[in-house]
């Protein structure tokens, strides 16, 4: 994994009690590319027993988030839409991989495919963001990654 944006991902990870909650994992984090996974639990069903919407909805945001910050620039999504292909079921294991389609000074365009362990497509979710000038670390600081 790339160092910086896998620092960066455990920087914003470590202030991220929803994705904690969700139970994601990291895969693969380096710049412009991100891999989270996590398991589907009960209390994340809706009432026609599948995944609610916004559980794989959450999983896409995240990974879109955590791609988009790979850069150390302070990103935040400005819009995103999710479609939605499979129903995902309790036990299933989704994988959410997220790709920057295209970047400007100020503007990131990224998708986002999950997949569950039988290698389906489940959503794809479509984000973009707001790249500020402000920086996860700052390289004269004593926490700067090394």
């Amino acid at each position: 994994m790339d160092s910086l944006a896998y620092s960066v991902f455990q920087k914003m990870y470590s202030k991220d009690g929803f994705s904690e909650w969700l139970g994601i994992s990291c895969v693969l984090a380096e710049e412009s590319h991100c891999i989270l996974k996590m398991s589907i639990r009960p209390e994340m069903l809706n009432g026609f027993g599948i995944a609610h919407g916004g559980i794989v909805y959450s999983l896409c945001d995240s990974a879109f988030a955590f791609c988009c910050n790979s850069h150390n620039r302070i990103s935040v999504s400005i819009e995103t839409n999710i479609s939605h292909t499979k129903p995902i079921h309790q036990g299933d294991k989704i994988t959410a991989e997220a790709k920057m389609v295209s970047q400007s000074n100020k503007i990131g365009n990224y998708e986002v495919i999950a997949r569950n362990q039988s290698d389906e497509i489940v959503a794809i979710f479509k984000g973009v963001c707001y790249r500020t000038s402000q920086t996860h670390f700052d390289f004269g600081s004593p926490h700067s990654p090394k």
